[in-house]
């Protein structure tokens, strides 16, 4: 059954494979933790997006991160997320979460640097990644509580968890864990919500 489940995550296995081979060529070129080389190259930073009017930085930085350590956690994450998240609500709406998620986290750290007056270059999937666990947390309370071996309270412990840790780390995006967190959860429970309306009418 795992693996069968694991076969049909077509998506999720994708997006691990894109990941680790942009940051295989930073790292090939020498530049995989250099910071200017990133915010030339997609990272986020706030002036280049506000003033420079460089929109695309909120879906490119969700594909660059920086040293190896940065980038495994966040592959460990979307694998372990995606395994379980992408065979149950299906390919798109996956895709939907993933990168809605990376961009509505992206736009939340970028609102956050505003109000504070921090001009930060930032990069990584951990907003995607984070709008995935509120996704399946979503999915679980729908499903009365389970998916597979996963189960509610399980999950609520990671997400407690999973914030707890980026707030007491330095150097940590947690607007954008907190934000991605959010969008995730939100919109799986209007598509879940649009999904299970519709196959009822149909019914």
């Amino acid at each position: 059954m795992e693996q069968k489940k694991e076969q049909r995550a077509v998506c999720t296995t994708g997006l691990i494979v894109v990941n680790i081979g942009i940051f295989l060529v930073f790292m090939l070129l020498g530049k995989s933790e250099d910071v200017l080389f990133m915010q030339q190259y997609g990272a986020m930073y706030e002036p280049y997006v506000t003033e420079g009017h460089e929109y695309y930085r909120l879906l490119t930085s969700i594909f660059l991160h920086f040293g190896i350590e940065h980038l495994l956690n966040n592959m460990v994450m979307l694998g372990a997320l995606g395994f379980n998240l992408e065979p149950e609500i299906g390919k798109l709406r996956f895709l939907l979460v993933y990168f809605v998620s990376g961009i509505g986290g992206n736009i939340c750290s970028l609102l956050h640097n505003i109000s504070v007056g921090e001009n930060v270059i930032s990069a990584g999937a951990s907003g995607a990644v984070f709008g995935l666990m509120g996704a399946l947390l979503c999915a679980v309370i729908r499903n009365k509580g389970c998916i597979g071996r996963l189960n509610k309270k399980g999950l609520v412990i990671l997400v407690i968890l999973s914030v707890y840790l980026g707030l007491s780390e330095s150097g940590v995006d947690n607007a954008a864990h907190i934000g991605g967190l959010v969008c995730g959860f939100a919109l799986e429970a209007l598509l879940g919500s649009f999904n299970h309306r519709k196959t009822s009418e149909q019914r």
